[in-house]
């Protein structure tokens, strides 16, 4: 039995006078490497984009003044002096009563300032006909129409996508200050637990946790380092947790966390540094038996080793954390949808109890069912769970048709 359970709550607070998560650092990387990362700095652009007076068509550019009055009836007649082409520099001025043929994306000579569109006119030898006026700044992209210079481009602390790379490639950056991401070492533990890959003997289970919990912290901006299965021994644990601490800026582990004599997290992680554990059991179901420690200054999440609490532990309290240290403006919170509890669903004695649900419509509402298994060393408990409906302590149970909060995986 755990000596006294304590809230979740009291569990956060607990973590959050004990260790304040902030960025690890910066460092400058690729651009294309940049792409979910977390943009360590204010980037203001330095150029105008496009930098020069640009044609959006192929046609000829003009002073607009020249074109007035120009119709089917009574085109108008310019010389033409040359061609511009894509990626080079005009060498020609233009003046009154000259035209000079241009392609889409080239930038328009000195003294043009519109163009006429190839399909308005008509060439013959080294004129053309135009037979539609044009105004001044028609079919051009003005300098710094797209971007201008002096302009926030991306604030501190964006999490960078593909738009944002293209609009940092675009004022010229090749590199980006981003900050550094933070480098989980993950535990699996149990005698009876195996790497995928390996032929499975009686009485053996694959490692889920290594590779679930790898991939959560992946979405939270963090680089996994999978140390393997420990098997439950003091000196290999010890030794494990000691190398992880080294490796690694936080610690996740699962199993070995409970009551039974095999489960030594707790009392190793008391041993191998100070302050110790911090929290052991909280007062929730599943994930009554997490356990956080504080070892130097580098936490450690000692989760339970059953595939759903350990992977609801996490989203409850490694995620918030996580996200900190990788840079991230604040929590991303899970979404949720008002819905209606499909049966009674009831909570653990004492217990906040957090219920997996699949939403299914019926009659024009939207209701939340507990998923079938309930169990939580099911992993498909999780897999097949739309989000979870959390029952407060203080309550019994939630009854059929009640209105509830299902927040969303």
């Amino acid at each position: 039995m755990f000596r006294k359970l304590i809230s979740l709550d009291e569990a956060k607070a607990v973590l959050s006078r004990s260790f304040q998560p902030k960025p690890l650092g910066i460092e400058e990387v690729a651009l294309l490497e940049a792409c979910g990362r977390i943009l360590a700095e204010t980037v203001v652009s330095s150029m105008n984009v496009p930098p020069f007076d640009r044609s959006t068509v192929d046609g000829y550019a003009v002073k607009a003044e020249d074109t007035f009055g120009a119709d089917e009836e009574n085109p108008v007649k310019l010389r033409v002096y040359g061609t511009v082409n894509v990626g080079e520099k005009p060498k020609i001025r233009l003046n009154k009563g000259m035209a000079v043929e241009i392609a889409t994306g080239a930038p328009l000579p000195e003294g043009a300032d519109a163009v006429v569109m190839i399909e308005d006119t008509e060439r013959t030898n080294s004129d053309i006909l135009i037979y539609r006026s044009v105004v001044k700044n028609e079919n051009v992209m003005k300098a710094g129409a797209d971007i201008h210079e002096g302009e926030t481009l991306l604030e501190s602390g964006t999490y960078l996508t593909w738009k944002d790379l293209g609009i940092l490639a675009a004022v010229g950056l090749e590199k980006v200050r981003v900050y550094r991401n933070p480098r989980v070492a993950i535990i699996s533990t149990g005698a009876e637990v195996i790497a995928p890959g390996h032929e499975l003997s009686p009485g053996k289970i694959y490692d889920i946790n290594g590779y679930t919990l790898g991939a959560a912290t992946i979405q939270c901006g963090a680089v996994p380092v999978n140390l393997g299965v420990i098997p439950d021994d003091l000196q290999k644990l010890s030794k494990a947790l000691k190398r992880a601490l080294e490796t690694a800026d936080l610690v996740v582990t699962s199993g070995g966390v409970s009551i039974g004599p095999k489960d030594i997290i707790p009392k190793i992680l008391d041993s191998i540094g100070s302050p110790g554990v911090i929290v052991h059991g909280i007062a929730i179901k599943p994930g009554k038996p997490t356990t956080i420690a504080l070892i130097g200054e580098k936490p450690v999440f000692a989760l339970p080793g059953h595939p759903t609490s350990a992977l609801l532990t996490f989203h409850l309290l490694v995620r918030p954390f996580l996200v900190k240290l990788a840079g991230w403006k604040e929590e991303e919170s899970f979404k949720t949808v008002k819905a209606f509890a499909g049966v009674r669903m009831f909570s653990a004695k004492g217990r906040r109890t957090f219920v997996m649900v699949k939403l299914a419509h019926r009659k024009g509402k939207l209701l939340a069912f507990p998923v079938a298994t309930g169990e939580s060393g099911a992993i498909t408990t999780l897999a097949r769970a739309d989000g979870f409906v959390e029952v407060h302590e203080s309550r019994q149970f939630v009854d059929a048709e009640e209105e509830v909060m299902v927040k969303l995986f």
